[in-house]
Order: C-alpha cells, then structure tokens, then sequence
C-alpha cells in the first residue's frame, strides 16, 4: 500500500493516537490514507477494532469492495453492514467477531440504543471511529448524535474513549457571512468531532497541486426569454385565483422561492382555520409555481405536462368536487389549448436548453470516453432533462448514454430509485455503458465514478459546499466545469457568492490550524460543554410543548377535514413509525397502490401499499406489516390538530403538542385488537 508523500503529511498525528480532521480535496485519497491508519492502528493496539462510519448506503459497499477488502482481507477481518443486509440484525455478534466495521451511522447509532443483545454496542467497544464526510458533524445530523454519546461520556470522566478519524473535503462555513463566524463553525465541526487538529498539506502542497488538478471553470449565462408568453400565460392564471380569493396583499413575484413560502403558509392558515377555498387555492398556486421553476430549468411542454397531470388527477380522482374544485378545474381547462399552443411555438423555448447542448456536443464530439455529470435540483427535473435529452437527434448522434441518478428516501410526490437502482447506475456508468448523469446532490459526494471532464451545474443555487463537491468530480485530464443559469438571475449570484464562501473557509481553517495549541484546546473544552447544555435546554424545551393529553387531541384530514382520529390511536414502532392501532382507522382510509418497493429488505416488518383519504384522496403514507400485524403509518403533515387551544399543524411528528407512546407488540396481540382499546 503505497501513499503519497501529502497522505503521509496528514496522517502523522493519527499514526500516534491523536484525534484528528483529515481535510483533502476529492479525489485525493482520504479513504486511503484512513485505510492505512486503521491498519497501523490494528497492528499497534491490544485489542484493537475499528468502526468506519459513512452517510449513505452505497458508500458502505464502495469503501468495503474498493478499499478495505481488497488491502486487508488476508490481515484482519472485515465487515459491511448496512440497512439492506441481514447482519444488522446481529450487529453485536459480528462486532465481536471482526476487526473492521462499515456501517452507515444510522446503524450504529440504533445499535447504541438498542436493548437487544443481539444488536447493542457500546461506543466503547471500538478503538477508532473513521467518520467519512464528517463535515455533516453538526446540529441533528446522525454523525452529530453519536459524537454526543462520546461528548457525554468524555465530560463525565470516561478515559476508554475511540481515537476518531474525520475526512471531508469540504468543512464550509455553516452559512456564516463574517471571519469570526466561519472560524466559529469550523471550531465547532471540531469540538463535536473532539479533534485536535485539521489536516491539511502543509509542506507537501506541490505533490497534491500535482494529484489534484482542478478543471477551468466556466460561466455559461445565457440571457432572459425575449418573450415570455407562456411564462406571463401562467401567471395571468396565477393572479385570477388571487382575484377569486380577494388576497392580493401577499403576492409577490411569481416563480420565486419567496412566492412559495407565501403560499406555504396560505396553505397553513387556510387548514387551521378550516377555509378550505383558501387552503385549495394556496394547493393549486404552489403547482403553478412549481411549474414556472420547471419552465424556467427545462421545457415549455415539461411545465405543461406538469399541470395538466395535476389537473386530471383533480378532476377524476375524486368522488366529489365543490365550487372551489370547479373554478380552479375549469380555469385551468379554459387557458389548456393555449398553454399547449405556446409551449409548442420552439420560438419560446428555453435559451438554457440550448446552451446545454452546445456544452455537451462540446465535450462529446470528439471524444469516446467523455463522461460527465450535470447536476439538477429536483428529481423531476433531471427525469425531465434525460428525456430532453434522449429526445434530442443532435445530442444522440454523439452517443450520449444518459441515466439518470436521484435520492433513495421515498416521496408520494415524486418518482424515487431504489438502493439496488442507485447501485446499478452507478455500475453501469463506471463501467462505459452509461456516459452521463443526470443527478441530483446525491452524486456530489463520495461516489467512486470516472474522473470526468464535463461537470455542468444546472441553474443550481446551493451553498459552497455543494459548489466544491460538485467541482471535484471534474478531474480527468483538461477537465471543464461549468456553471449554467440565466444571466443576471439569483442562481449566479449565489454562485459567485460560493466562491467568496470557499475563499472564508479556506481563511478560518488556516486561522484555526495556526491557534496556540492550550488556546484552541480551551476553545474546544468549552464549545463541548456549551453544546450539552444547549440539548438539555432544546430537549426541556421539547418536553414543555407536550402539553395536551393523546386523548385530548384529534386528528383532522387537511384537505377534507373529517375527523379521524385521536391522540391516543397513535404509537410509535421502533422510534421511528408513526402507526394508528385503532382498528376503526381503516373506515377512513383506502390502500390504493400496490407495495412500495424500498429496494431492500426492512428488518421486522414489509411494505404494503399507500393510503389516502377515503373521502377526499388525500395522501396519508402507507401500511406497513410489522410481524404480521398490519398498521397505517401516516406523515403528520397530512392533518391538522383539533387541540384544547385551537387548530395546529405540523411538519413534523417531534413539533406534536402530546406525548406519544410506543408500540408494544405483545399487548396489541394479547388484546386482539389494541391496548389503546385496552385503555
């Protein structure tokens, strides 16, 4: 295992037991160096067993098959588990019997709390955490919650304590605007990661300089539509339903970020205060706006197609209609013939399109072994750019082979991949079937993919964080990437500003890397101490909103408003399910898809289909079978709350004013139906 002479550089203070941030750009061989410290740790400490820790799923797999496997499978035992496999299940049991271990964190952080003593593990029981990516140390993230344990542990004495190993590429600046704030944020990432030191090449530059070659960079701005009929056509819509509510003193500028929280929140007042016009009109708005952003990233007939989806699931998907129904209905349907006439007219097509595909017949004209990557902002829309783009004759000539790559969670809103479909692009696009990607943040980091040399980020408007892990998947030879977005617009503005953000960061680590040793490590002492007290506060806070009886409260459908249930119907299924064991439930709700296929195998229970209102098809979730038992699961988000003190809604199941209990198998069993009933 050879390293180059910058990973020797950085490793120095892991090799003598010290926790540290290994602090690397893309491509430059974190994981190697981790690889060869977890090694040397093995080797050198009694009892030694180390734990790598990652935040998505395939990441597992990949550092397990391309790394740890490979290198040290005749030295040392080695295993990945992740939420698809059935090691889970037994995780203390191969902890006990293996060397190395790559779990996602979710893992781990389950097995800490787990009672099982097939899965329980104390943090204890590993000598070096590796956490990849470990930029995401910080708030509520998962990585978060488990340096808490440790944090916890240190503060109260505890001396048998895991080395820890961070690697990231890109730290950010938590969104700070000043020096002072960005060093504050990196001292934090620190304190949560309990390090010493950030890593960085301090005399070795000019071999990583030579490893890591950064693409030029280009601003592809194109201008505004000369004219906008169709956009202006949408908006026209847009104001009419604002004239049928008699609210104009909250527009604002239409197709905009800042729109959309105003309708969010007509939407919000409109379910709390049961004025349904106004909650409808507020649904209806928000798809209009969602198709001015799909008008203004892809095609006229994408936007179009859109609504017209929309709109006929309104209009046949429901047993009953009111007035509301009928207007917006109706106005949609009297302005359909013309939307479809404009979005036909080429004339007023998107200028981004066009320069798109200049870029790609750029970068694959002369060249079989192009591969790129174009980054998006929604699932819809990079499903709606490959079919641009295997629709185009100009860009198939080339012998582009587009797929596209989006998240796993699932959404009733949009189409999700499955794990195995993420893994199975993946593959294909490492292997040459596939040459490009149409990809949301998923692919930004850590994937293992071709060094490519087009990068196109596509009227994004992320953070620095984003910008930098984007750019480092441009590394072949004479690489480019590029920044596309409408001139002048918000997009590359924020653009510009990620590159001013890099710049702070860069500047705050320097600034943290050169503090006198006794000044930083007080810095972090008390950081670590301020964070405890700050969860005691946010958890008491959390406690005091549970405020009202289970029994006290009733769960309304946000749509329809019927009654459907109360407080004390809901129980909780491994910390995580949100179930109603009211066996009456289900005269309010109709299963209307087949199973959900997650892609992987869930571990006491198995996915049945989605539900919805049965009077007014509202979404609700979906059923799950735990052990054989059949439950609802239904997203808070999709009701509103009847309380003692008046109407509420949350986003969130943690924001609910009442105390929620946990499903317990054996009672519901016992009882036959439920030990709600019981009560």
């Amino acid at each position: 295992m050879e390293l180059r002479d910058y990973q020797w550089e950085v490793i120095g203070p892991a090799l003598e037991g010290k926790n540290i941030i290994i602090w690397l750009s893309t491509g430059t061989g974190k994981t190697r160096a981790a690889l060869y410290v977890a090694m040397r740790h093995l080797e050198m400490k009694p009892n030694a067993k180390v734990a790598m820790i990652v935040n998505k799923v395939h990441l597992v797999h990949q550092h397990y098959s391309k790394e740890f496997h490979p290198h040290l499978k005749n030295k040392f035992k080695i295993i990945s588990i992740s939420g698809d496999s059935e090691e889970k299940n037994f995780f203390a049991k191969f902890v006990e019997k293996s060397d190395i271990v790559i779990c996602t964190a979710q893992i781990l952080h389950n097995a800490l709390k787990s009672d099982s003593e097939e899965k329980h593990v104390e943090l204890t029981d590993f000598t070096l955490l590796i956490v990849d990516e470990c930029h995401h140390t910080q708030k509520d993230a998962v990585y978060n919650k488990l340096m808490e344990v440790y944090t916890e542990k240190k503060l109260h004495g505890e001396i048998k304590l895991p080395q820890i190993l961070g690697l990231t590429a890109s730290p950010g600046t938590g969104g700070a605007s000043t020096f002072e704030n960005a060093v504050d944020h990196i001292l934090k990432i620190c304190a949560n990661l309990d390090t010493c030191r950030i890593m960085s090449p301090q005399t070795s530059i000019k071999d990583l300089e030579a490893k890591a070659k950064q693409p030029k960079k280009q601003y592809d701005l194109v201008p505004e539509r000369s004219e906008d009929p169709f956009g202006n056509k949408l908006k026209e819509l847009m104001m009419a339903i604002h004239q049928y509510l008699g609210e104009f003193e909250s527009i604002t500028k239409f197709g905009t970020p800042m729109y959309e929280q105003i309708v969010v929140e007509m939407e919000k007042d409109g379910a709390e205060n049961v004025n349904r016009r106004k909650r409808t009109c507020a649904v209806h708005l928000r798809k209009y706006n969602d198709a001015l952003f799909l008008y203004d990233t892809v095609r006229m007939k994408d936007a179009y197609d859109f609504l017209d989806e929309f709109y006929i699931l309104e209009q046949f998907g429901k047993d009953a209609r009111d007035e509301v129904d009928v207007f917006l209905c109706r106005l949609f349907n009297d302005n359909r013939n013309r939307l479809l006439e404009l979005c036909r007219n080429i004339k007023y097509e998107n200028p981004k399109l066009k320069r798109l595909e200049e870029i790609l017949n750029e970068h694959f004209q002369d060249s079989s072994n192009s591969h790129g990557i174009i980054f998006t902002r929604t699932r819809q829309m990079t499903h709606y750019l490959l079919q641009w783009i295997n629709g185009n004759d100009s860009l198939q000539g080339l012998n582009i082979k587009a797929a596209a790559l989006t998240g796993a969670g699932f959404s009733n809103q949009s189409k999700h991949m499955t794990q195995n479909e993420q893994t199975e692009v993946i593959q294909k696009f490492r292997q040459g079937f596939l040459n490009l990607l149409i990809s949301t943040s998923v692919a930004e980091e850590g994937l293992d993919i071709p060094e490519c040399n087009i990068v196109v980020r596509y009227g994004l408007m992320t953070n620095e964080i984003s910008m930098m892990q984007a750019r480092g998947r441009a590394r072949a030879e004479d690489s480019c990437y590029s920044f596309l977005a409408k001139s002048g617009g918000r997009e590359s503005q924020r653009e510009m500003t990620n590159e001013s953000l890099e710049n702070l960061m860069k500047r705050a680590i320097k600034y943290v890397q050169d503090m006198p040793e006794r000044e930083y490590l007080k810095k972090i002492k008390e950081l670590q101490r301020e964070s405890l007290i700050e969860r005691l506060v946010k958890q008491a806070k959390i406690d005091s909103k549970k405020k009202f009886l289970s029994s006290d409260v009733r769960l309304d459908c946000r749509k329809c408003h019927a009654a459907v249930a109360y407080g004390n119907d809901l129980r909780v299924v491994e910390e995580t399910h949100h179930v109603n064991i009211n066996p009456n439930f289900k005269v309010y709700y109709e299963e209307y898809t087949g199973p959900v296929n997650f892609g992987k195998k869930m571990e006491n229970w198995v996915p049945g289909g989605e539900i919805r209102c049965r009077f007014c098809k509202m979404d609700w979730g979906m059923i799950m079978i735990y052990r054989g038992v059949t439950l609802p699961i239904i997203s808070i988000k999709h009701f509103v709350l009847q309380t003692p003190e008046g109407n509420k809604t949350c986003k969130q199941w943690k924001n609910v004013p009442f105390p929620l209990e946990p499903f317990n198998y054996i009672t519901y069993n016992e009882n036959g139906l439920s030990d709600a009933e019981d009560e």
